[in-house]
């Protein structure tokens, strides 16, 4: 197949059976789409382990492993240990998903800060970039990351990026890519579209965040799935003012040389 405009799915939530019940069918439809990787996102021991699994049947699939911030709380003693092994399984290309969330209320803020901070470690151990969730809680995040030592850069995705300029250049001036989501395509994401117009081409990615976060004009269709990132990529392209093919080749190059992947 002659694809036109390559596009990179960084973060699909493939284990979910939104998604897994009818994988080889979505998996047909992101390739007749132009699609010609994704991520499998893990939130838990067990997707983490599906989706590293889903990596191994399928090509153009990599997985990611972490342990999601709403999900610490249940975490049982030995999970963080499964999630370092995983780390080294075949096609592992990230650590994640992790973060800080302020918008739910599953796991206390001590927690999640100390689980970021394994994750933070863990891709330091292996030089695998970071998945980083962020809910509600801009401020905090840079707190946290201000509290790294001096001169700490670090590898990664700020993932479905929804903060504020001035968040996004302290993001990328700490090494990090800015990823956007279905949520950058809806009428009332202006503010969002002006500061994914500013992202320097080198620094943006693309994502579904599927089966959630479907784009418009696709909002009613659920699930979301990685198909469905050519809706985002043409909204990015248009705000950014660059040519659909452009903006495809620039982020799919992006993910390919973050995740090192051919």
């Amino acid at each position: 197949m002659n694809i036109v405009n390559p596009l990179f799915d960084t973060h699909s939530h493939l284990s979910d059976e939104r998604l897994a019940l009818d994988l080889d069918p979505v998996l047909r439809r992101a390739t007749e789409a132009g699609v010609v990787g994704i991520v499998a996102i893990g939130t838990t021991v067990e997707t983490s382990r599906q989706g590293v699994a889903i990596a191994a049947k399928h090509e153009g699939v990599w997985a990611a492993v972490g342990i999601q911030p709403n999900h610490c709380n249940e975490a049982q003693p030995a999970d963080w240990e499964q999630i370092a092994q995983l780390a080294r399984a075949p096609k592992v290309v990230a650590i994640g998903e992790t973060g800080l969330d302020r918008y739910w209320d599953h796991t206390p803020w001590p927690v999640q800060l100390d689980y970021f901070m394994r994750h933070i470690e863990l891709s330091a151990e292996t030089q695998l970039p970071l998945v980083i969730h962020m809910r509600d809680c801009e401020g905090e995040m840079l707190d946290a990351l201000s509290r790294l030592p001096p001169g700490r850069t670090l590898r990664g995705i700020m993932h479905s990026f929804t903060g504020t300029a001035e968040g996004a250049a302290a993001y990328i001036g700490r090494g990090l890519h800015i990823s956007f989501a279905g949520m950058v395509t809806y009428p009332k994401s202006a503010d969002l579209r002006r500061v994914a117009a500013g992202i320097p081409a080198s620094r943006l990615l693309l994502e579904t965040d599927s089966p959630y976060l479907s784009p418009h004009p696709k909002r009613g269709h659920r699930p979301n799935e990685p198909s469905l990132i050519v809706h985002t990529a043409q909204c990015l392209a248009e705000c950014r003012n660059v040519p659909l093919a452009q903006l495809a080749a620039e982020t799919t190059s992006n993910a390919r040389a973050l995740f090192g992947v051919g």
